[in-house]
């Protein structure tokens, strides 16, 4: 495996993959370890969580330096992205044992319950743009529950998927509780028939999603899919306009727009779409494009060569099919995988701005008559992960919200993860849950126990 950084175009370093059978010894000493580690009880696992959180704070510098310098997220949000993830050992280390404590039903026995008890190894297929925040917001609730994880990383973040290893021993976990399995994407499917692997959590692509969920499907084992989404950025006519404006560039823009609940459709209300639009562009034009490792860099580059390939053909033929280019739609002249913010006004159905996931700097602006017309808009994607309404009235912002078909919405504000809060999308973003008491919830065995 190649770790190639993305702003130089420069390798990093090289790392040796597992054959299929180092990868298959790895699964079954998991399995053993998770013989031991399920039988320990909340207060030990909290303490390791704490430990944990300890760590990634202490590292942080160097942790969010690697992961820069493999994937391209600037510098302050890799920081952001490991504060976090600690955030997040911690919100379970407090809240697991709470979530998961026995449920006494009153029924015709003389005492009935619900109980809650790890399924074993749970298999994790991990995508590189958040390569941190996205194997935690997994690990922390799956091991507070009991389980154990193998993990196969995305093929451009090694050195991350070695470090998340590293850092699990060095809190003190036991051997082989947490394990990274340096594999390739067609090896995936042997461990998910693995009889020793219990469940899967894949976090990726619509093709990835299928191929796990089918494969899994086979075995008869339980899947969580979190895979892509095109957000909408909903601007209703009675909407701070500034407000919705500046979070606006924040939500597309967040980790060079490679995020799945970035804002992608940005519909707004034709009696407002020029002032929207003059002031994006405004914003847009003073954002400084550069090294993402330099502090002062508010855009840096895309992961790989080929996002940046498919952005700049999403970008043309929607312009070819009648869109405006308002700015950017060009490579800069510069070294490394840089694709300019993009603003596309009049885009329309039939464009690939309108309708297929865009993984970068574009913001797809589709003007609209009516909240009708947004709402329907909105819906008129195969994807169902998040979205946001701006408007001044935030009953007007709730009835919206209830209307629009996805797994989270934000009224008035930024789209994002939060451990508080149940994650995940319907249609072809995905289904099961992460995070909150329902993410949790996905990897144990909810056991009726009734006593006569």
């Amino acid at each position: 495996m190649k770790s190639i950084n993305p702003a130089l175009n420069m390798l990093i370093s090289e790392y040796p993959e597992h054959s299929a059978e180092e990868a298959a010894g790895i699964v079954e000493k998991t399995w053993q370890a998770g013989l031991s580690f399920k039988e320990t009880g909340f207060a030990y696992r909290r303490e390791l969580f704490r430990s944990l959180a300890l760590l990634l704070r202490s590292d942080k510098n160097r942790l969010a330096r690697l992961m820069t310098g493999e994937m391209g997220k600037i510098i302050r949000e890799s920081e952001a992205e490991i504060e976090k993830c600690a955030l997040c050992c911690e919100y379970y280390a407090e809240h697991a044992e709470s979530m998961l404590c026995d449920e006494i039903v009153a029924t015709d026995a003389r005492r009935s319950l619900v109980v809650f008890q790890p399924l074993g190894v749970i298999l994790a297929v991990m995508p590189w743009n958040f390569p941190f925040w996205q194997v935690f917001r997994f690990a922390a609730p799956s091991l507070m529950a009991g389980n154990v994880a193998v993990m196969k990383h995305a093929s451009n973040v090694p050195g991350c998927a070695l470090a998340i290893e590293d850092l699990f021993l060095k809190a003190g976990f036991p051997n082989d509780v947490f394990r990274t399995l340096m594999i390739p994407s067609p090896m995936v499917e042997a461990i998910v028939v693995n009889p020793r692997v219990a469940a899967v959590t894949l976090t990726g692509s619509g093709p990835a999603g299928s191929s796990v969920a089918s494969a899994a499907a086979k075995q008869i084992k339980k899947a969580v899919l979190e895979l892509g989404g095109s957000d909408a950025f909903i601007v209703l006519e009675d909407a701070d306009l500034d407000r919705a404006v500046k979070v606006a560039v924040t939500a597309r823009l967040l980790n060079q727009g490679q995020s799945c609940i970035a804002a992608k459709r940005f519909i707004v209300h034709e009696a407002v779409v020029e002032e929207f639009t003059a002031g994006l562009l405004r914003a847009v034009s003073e954002l400084q494009v550069g090294d993402p490792i330099e502090p002062a860099t508010q855009v840096g580059p895309l992961a790989r060569a080929d996002l940046v390939d498919d952005m700049h053909r999403q970008v043309q033929t929607s312009v070819e099919a009648g869109a405006t280019l308002v700015c950017g739609g060009r490579r800069p002249d510069r070294t490394g995988f840089y694709y300019l913010p993009t603003i596309l006004g009049d885009v329309k159905k039939g464009m690939p701005a309108y309708h297929e996931e865009t993984f970068g700097p574009l913001f797809s602006i589709i003007p609209v008559k009516s909240e009708a017309d947004a709402i329907a808009v909105a819906n008129d994607s195969e994807f169902g992960l998040g979205g946001s309404v701006w408007t001044r009235d935030i009953v007007r912002g709730e009835k919206v919200a209830r209307k629009l078909e996805t797994g989270a919405v934000f009224v008035n504000g930024l789209m994002k993860s939060d451990p508080r809060l149940p994650f995940g999308g319907i249609k072809k973003s995905g289904y099961g849950r992460e995070l909150a008491s329902y993410g949790i919830k996905e990897f144990v065995n909810i056991k009726t126990i009734w006593i006569g």
